[in-house]
């Protein structure tokens, strides 16, 4: 099967708290992750919920990789998409699942734009 990108779902359980909650620490975790795949950074936003919790997107001019966390229950929800072959996304994931503290993780794997050709 000849995709043009690949998109990993990721069920981060038993994740540390403190981190899902702290804006600063996450967009670092999204950043060094998209960094250590190689992808090129474009851009990212990001967004403190009160009382708690996260969401934030990192660019990247192969898609992007994206997180919601729910601190109270020690769960976060990451996306992670690439296009081509130049990046290797499976990386981020055990860059993300390492710096969240997850105990309990699942990963789906979706290929994306599969063409009749």
């Amino acid at each position: 099967m000849n995709a043009l990108g690949k998109h990993l779902l990721l069920e981060l359980k038993g994740c540390n708290k403190e981190v899902l909650n702290d804006i600063g620490f996450l967009k670092g975790a999204l950043l060094a992750a998209a960094d250590e795949i190689g992808a090129t950074v474009l851009g990212e936003s990001f967004y403190q919920f009160a009382p708690q919790g996260v969401t934030g997107v990192v660019v990247i001019a192969e898609s992007h990789l994206v997180i919601h966390t729910w601190p109270e229950y020690g769960y976060a929800a990451v996306d992670i998409f690439t296009c081509g072959n130049s990046v290797q996304p499976e990386k981020a994931v055990e860059i993300l699942v390492g710096k969240l503290g997850s105990k309990n993780h699942s990963e789906i794997e979706m290929p994306r734009g599969i063409l009749d050709t």
